[in-house]
């Protein structure tokens, strides 16, 4: 068993990026909301409670989440930056109740409670209203998001324990109890548990948690080896003693496009290099970072991936010089097939940048991947709720669904939909009520990209 004088906290953001989309979107309140990759290719990254009530859910392909979902139900592209601004607020309003916060994602964190001022005990429902005055306050400063907890003496049950009450719910694991709220559940509840293991160890007659913990330690080592066989012997007894970290250092930082169809012009993959090294730049930026190794990715129809890097003999944090590495590789590249996926990333991480020297000593690495189905994906093409897809990649009126613009005369707006040439807008923000939708041109003058509205301005 954990140290039952841990009290670990894991907070997880309900329906996060949907939930986003529903408070900045008024409209779209109450509704049906899907987001991810709006293309036949792309894939779900959160839909809200009302879609879920259809079938929709994360890592489905799109396709599928629109045949599930009713008519009126809104498929948006992310807005990363929207979810960063709200995410953060959050994370500081956990730091407010312990110097131990492990932000584990956009949506998710770890708090050592015990490492705070004055901390909840176990005693009486001292944590249940201490839990429900910290969602209170985050519902509050995240202009109504919602967000369910656990607590227990490990991160393991912790985590669990924030998955048995969603959306909004508080679950506290006490010491003693780990056991009999773990057992029941199905082994694939195990951190390191995936679908291989969990088909192997069902030929074992391995369903539950606690079928793995009548598993013996030999057993398991000489079926899985010994560092995962080790793992699964302790988790399956709630034997989990790792330590909430602080930070967590990034080794890497890339953004990827999966494309409606597989793209073999050059100037379109060299369009979306210079969207994808404007947005690398800006995350550098706001990570004050900087990198020496450029990677361009590669998918073709057959999944097979290619992947070709160059490592600078400086770190930069410019768009340019990252711009100009990754047209360097990828002219190194036959397209003529056709790609299905274009990455870009930067790594060789550092706090410090250095002067560029006159001339680059880049050098080049190429590898051949197997179909890697774990990879995230983000689409380019967005299909508007009554359009037909026309994305014009790399060009100034390629607008994506739910995407934040400006109007001139009618003011702050999101994409509705876009194609044939035409772009429709919705004109309402967090503090309105929803708005009135208009059409126009797709290279409208009077139309640009905006920043995501501020939702504590009202």
């Amino acid at each position: 068993m954990s140290d039952p004088r841990r009290r670990i906290l894991h907070l997880d953001l309900d329906a996060f990026f949907a939930a986003v989309e529903q408070r900045d979107k008024p409209s779209l309140r109450g509704r049906p909301v899907v987001v991810g990759g709006t293309g036949h290719r792309g894939v779900v990254s959160t839909a809200s409670y009302e879609a879920r009530v259809y079938g929709a859910r994360s890592a489905m392909p799109t396709a599928e989440a629109r045949r599930r979902c009713p008519p009126g139900t809104a498929f948006l592209s992310t807005r990363f930056g929207a979810y960063r601004t709200t995410s953060a607020v959050v994370m500081d309003i956990l730091r407010t109740r312990s110097p131990l916060v492990e932000q584990v994602s956009v949506d998710e964190a770890y708090v050592d409670l015990t490492a705070g001022e004055d901390p909840p005990g176990w005693e009486g429902e001292e944590l249940e209203r201490w839990c429900a005055d910290l969602l209170a306050e985050i519902t509050g400063a995240t202009g109504g998001l919602t967000a369910s907890v656990g607590v227990a003496t490990s991160k393991m049950m912790a985590k669990l324990a924030s998955e048995m009450d969603k959306p909004a719910g508080t679950t506290v694991v006490r010491p003693g109890r780990e056991l009999a709220v773990l057992h029941p559940l199905p082994v694939r509840a195990v951190p390191g548990v995936g679908p291989a293991t969990a088909a192997r160890l069902r030929t074992f007659g391995v369903e539950t948690v606690g079928d793995l913990a009548r598993v013996s330690r030999s057993d398991l080592v000489a079926i899985f080896g010994t560092a995962h066989g080790e793992s699964l012997h302790r988790l399956g007894r709630a034997e989990d003693d790792r330590p909430v970290v602080v930070e967590r250092e990034a080794k890497s930082i890339s953004v990827e496009e999966t494309f409606e169809t597989d793209v073999a012009e050059r100037a379109l993959l060299d369009g979306e290099l210079v969207r994808m090294a404007d947005r690398l730049a800006g995350r550098l930026e706001a990570a004050a970072t900087f990198a020496r190794t450029v990677t361009v990715k590669l998918r073709r129809h057959d999944f097979t991936t290619q992947t070709r890097s160059a490592t600078l003999p400086f770190a930069t944090g410019d768009g340019t010089v990252v711009l100009r590495e990754a047209r360097r590789l990828l002219a190194g590249v036959d397209v003529s097939a056709g790609v299905r996926l274009l990455g870009l990333g930067v790594s060789g991480l550092t706090d410090h940048a250095q002067e560029e020297l006159l001339v680059l000593e880049g050098a080049v690495n190429e590898e051949l991947l197997l179909p890697d189905a774990s990879s995230p994906v983000e689409t380019v093409t967005e299909a508007g709720p009554t359009s037909t897809v026309e994305t014009r990649l790399g060009g100034s009126t390629g607008w994506r669904t739910g995407q934040d613009v400006h109007h001139e005369e009618h003011g702050p707006g999101w994409v509705w939909g876009s194609g044939r040439g035409r772009v429709t807008v919705r004109f309402e923000g967090p503090g309105t009520a929803p708005g009135p939708v208009r059409t126009f041109h797709a290279d409208d003058p009077a139309l640009a990209p905006a920043e995501p509205p501020d939702w504590r301005t009202g």
